[in-house]
């Protein structure tokens, strides 16, 4: 069993909450809208982190990031970018069963076709009257299950 923390949308702001949920996990993984180095390094001090870009994240820094990663963990398979319109790939055809994406601010755990799709919601500053959230993903060999923890 492995145990993932999906986080979005930090947008520079890593809430101590934030961090309280990651704890004990074994990867996390941030789906972009980083908003700062830092936050990446707060990350790493509770686990290794996997991250990719997102349409906000244009400074130098984020440069060393790039807008899809491909994660295999175990039998898992996962995708990661920020948002779900720039996947150019067929999940599914791709042997891919997870794809994980932010950008919409809005937690949501969806199977389409065989492959779940997961937002963990934002992180960072809450916008309008969204949640704020991060997600705990626990991969039981080719079977996963989502916890959404509201910060």
């Amino acid at each position: 069993m492995k145990l993932i923390g999906v986080i979005s949308d930090t947008h520079g702001l890593l809430r101590e909450e934030a961090v309280q949920a990651l704890r004990g996990v074994d990867l996390i993984i941030h789906a972009g809208d980083i908003g700062s180095e830092e936050v990446i390094r707060e990350l790493r001090k509770i686990a290794p982190v996997i991250a990719v870009r997102g349409n906000c994240d244009r400074d130098q820094w984020a440069k060393a990031y790039p807008k899809t990663e491909y994660v295999e963990i175990d039998d898992t398979r996962i995708y990661v970018l920020h948002e779900l319109n720039w996947l150019n790939i067929d999940p599914k055809g791709a042997g891919i069963n997870i794809v994980i994406s932010g950008h919409s601010h809005r937690p949501k755990e969806e199977k389409k076709d065989g492959v779940l799709y997961l937002n963990p919601g934002s992180a960072g500053p809450r916008r309008f009257n969204l949640p704020v959230s991060v997600a705990r993903l626990t991969l039981h060999g080719t079977t996963s299950s989502v916890d959404f923890i509201s910060i």
